[in-house]
């Protein structure tokens, strides 16, 4: 997974590194080179993109950099992969050495990178197609990605956009491009000290392209492009030119011209209208809670202490029972609902996610996710998972206990094994898709082993020392008594029934994140870099607060119709709102992708569908907390015997 875009000047400022030379942050530390001194150049694996000419994605395969049908040099001894942390495999990075030689300061041209390769019709077939897909290669140099100079047509601003294409289609044939002009910025730090700050690849497609052997070549006319034979076998000569040109631009600063934001203003106007909604919800919240119950728990109160009847014959409660009947249920709302052991482990579990979200945006925030760092994020987000299992033992022991379940090993087991284990089935699944392709996006094995070993070492223990923890801190009692018998239940009319409440109220979490949701998708599956965790933080809180806000008006209104099930009610409700994130998913394909092999759908369809079930667990978590609050306080306001 790839980071595309960040506010203009706040969270530029907040993840570029301190301009200070005596600290840099995680991943971003500096190295100087000397005239002459190798700068290596590393190669990752290669990613479906979009071009000018076709602008969806149309698959979603990685393919490692030295797949045999791309015939691409190896360096003396084969390649060697670099080691990366666990977040970075996980992401589908593949990265190794490669044979070009790159001197400091020192530039070369049309060097040839090895002898001609013969490209088989099978093979030229298979690149043939990757060219109709619009993949690009992924270079590293000193960390930084190789990219083509791109404009922005809106605000006419230059950028270095990560990647370059693998080949060109012209005139309905696919073009290979077998040289590559890399152009590398560099800044003087000091006498006889440069460092690495930009690096751009222009690639050219030359046929006439000849080896003359210890690393010379005759570059040929770009005029005359290289097309791959599927009939017969065609040579292929691979060349390359390096040039080094001076920048000014500082190493604290040198992922700034990476780091572009397409049209600001629409992430501004997503973040006033979405605060405008929040504010009109809280507002009818602070209404209800100021004014109507107020009101109602007087009234109540009034009753409990005088028990008297009015001159007309008619009680004050018969009076209160008109303005509301919340109270009437105070013998059952504290009832435990239906399945409390499978509420109870979901509880827990969005307890996790909710806590593993809200630090890793704070961590990428305050910049030690840094863009350099590859695979930072994804290793956080696991570690801090991993460590948050104590939260999802102790929030499902408690509420599993004030739901007065008994059966306490069954929820120390579930907790830590159910949802982990549906997600991880499902990741292995799709995997079994990814490796059946041969794309370097497929999971090893071993990295598999990797994952099951810290989910039952480090994760399952801390589990079940939190449920531990959880069962045998006491429970303060609710602030009411249950009555024995269930009170019968009015039927449900209108916008109160559980389908059309959760489309209704779902919605709103939803359009707080819709259109940061729409930036984390195109990282995805455009291979992009995100870094926008400004706004993604400001979504991330107002998404909160509305799920909070609008679960509580409809448990509210819930209870005034005397229907006390509000525990599942609340979950599912702010919960629905997974179903807009899994509908937007689908819609995102129709506008956005158009795949050519019906595995890509299955795989785009099952992460689709695995990420908004998650988000379901999430959402549906924060908005029964706030409920269980919301219920717990106004019950306790009021004066029962």
């Amino acid at each position: 997974m790839r980071f595309n875009d960040l506010p203009l000047a706040l969270s530029i400022l907040l993840l570029a590194p301190s301009p200070s030379s005596a600290f840099y942050l995680p991943g971003v530390a500096p190295t100087s080179y000397k005239t002459g001194d190798k700068v290596p150049l590393t190669v990752n694996h290669l990613t479906p993109s979009r071009s000018a000419r076709d602008t969806q994605v149309r698959s979603v395969f990685s393919f490692d950099y030295y797949h045999h049908a791309f015939h691409f040099c190896p360096p003396e001894g084969g390649p060697k992969y670099i080691s990366e942390s666990l977040g970075s495999i996980l992401f589908g990075d593949r990265i190794q050495t490669s044979p070009f030689e790159l001197r400091m300061g020192i530039n070369e041209t049309c060097k040839a990178v090895c002898e001609e390769q013969t490209f088989e019709p099978r093979d030229a077939k298979f690149v043939n197609r990757r060219i109709w897909q619009n993949y690009n290669m992924n270079w590293l140099v000193d960390g930084l990605p190789a990219g083509q100079l791109q404009e922005d047509t809106n605000t006419h601003t230059t950028f270095y956009s990560p990647g370059f294409a693998l080949g060109s289609v012209r005139e309905d044939t696919p073009r290979l491009n077998n040289h590559y002009d890399i152009q590398i910025d560099f800044h003087q730090h000091s006498k006889d000290q440069y460092r690495v700050v930009g690096i751009l690849v222009e690639p050219y497609s030359l046929r006439d392209s000849k080896s003359l052997g210890d690393g010379k070549a005759e570059c040929g006319d770009s005029s005359a492009p290289l097309a791959l034979s599927e009939k017969e076998n065609t040579g292929v000569t691979f060349t390359y030119s390096v040039y080094w040109v001076p920048s000014a631009t500082s190493f604290a600063t040198r992922w700034d011209k990476y780091l572009h934001v397409y049209d600001p203003k629409i992430h501004w106007f997503s973040l006033i209208n979405s605060a405008v909604i929040v504010f009109f919800l809280i507002g009818m919240v602070a209404t209800i809670l100021v004014r109507t119950l107020r009101k109602d728990i007087a009234r109540y109160n009034r009753l409990d202490q005088l028990g008297l009847e009015d001159f007309s014959g008619t009680s004050v409660e018969d009076t209160v029972q008109e303005d509301s009947g919340w109270k009437l249920v105070h013998g059952d709302v504290f009832r435990p609902p239906k399945n409390p052991m499978i509420l109870s482990v979901l509880l827990g579990n969005g307890a996790q996610l909710f806590m593993m979200t809200g630090f890793t945006i704070v961590f990428a925030l305050l910049g030690f996710l840094s863009p350099s760092n590859r695979g930072s994020l994804g290793t956080v987000m696991i570690l801090l998972y991993t460590l948050f299992g104590f939260v999802s033992g102790y929030i499902s022991a408690r509420v599993y206990k004030a739901f007065q379940g008994d059966a306490w090993k069954q929820n120390f087991a579930f907790t830590p094994l159910a949802l982990p284990s549906v997600v991880f089935a499902t990741f292995f699944l799709l995997n079994l898709f990814v490796w059946a392709r041969q794309s370097s996006g497929a999971v090893p094995f071993t990295t598999m082993l990797v994952i099951v070993g810290i989910w039952f070492i480090i994760s399952v223990p801390l589990s079940v020392a939190g449920s531990w923890i959880g069962f045998r801190t006491p429970i303060a009692p609710p602030p009411t008594h249950v009555n024995q018998i269930p009170r019968q239940i009015p039927p449900s009319t209108g916008y109160l029934r559980p389908l059309p409440s959760m489309l209704l109220t779902g919605v709103l979490p939803f359009g707080a994140i819709f259109v940061e949701l729409y930036f984390i998708m195109n990282s995805i599956w455009f291979s992009k870099i995100y870094y926008m965790f400004g706004f993604l933080f400001l979504c991330y809180g107002l998404m909160i607060t509305t799920s909070a806000a609008v679960t509580v008006l409809i448990v509210y209104f819930l209870l005034c119709a005397e229907n006390y099930h509000w525990q599942w009610r609340a979950f599912c409700t702010s919960g629905a709102s997974a179903i807009y994130v899994f509908l937007y998913a689908m819609l995102y394909w129709a506008r956005m992708l158009s795949f050519g092999s019906w595995t890509s759908g299955v795989l785009y369809l099952g992460y689709s569908a695995l990420l908004s079930a998650l988000f379901f667990v999430l959402t549906g978590t924060i908005g029964f907390f706030a409920s269980w609050l919301f219920v717990h306080k106004i019950y306790g306001s009021l004066k029962i015997d």
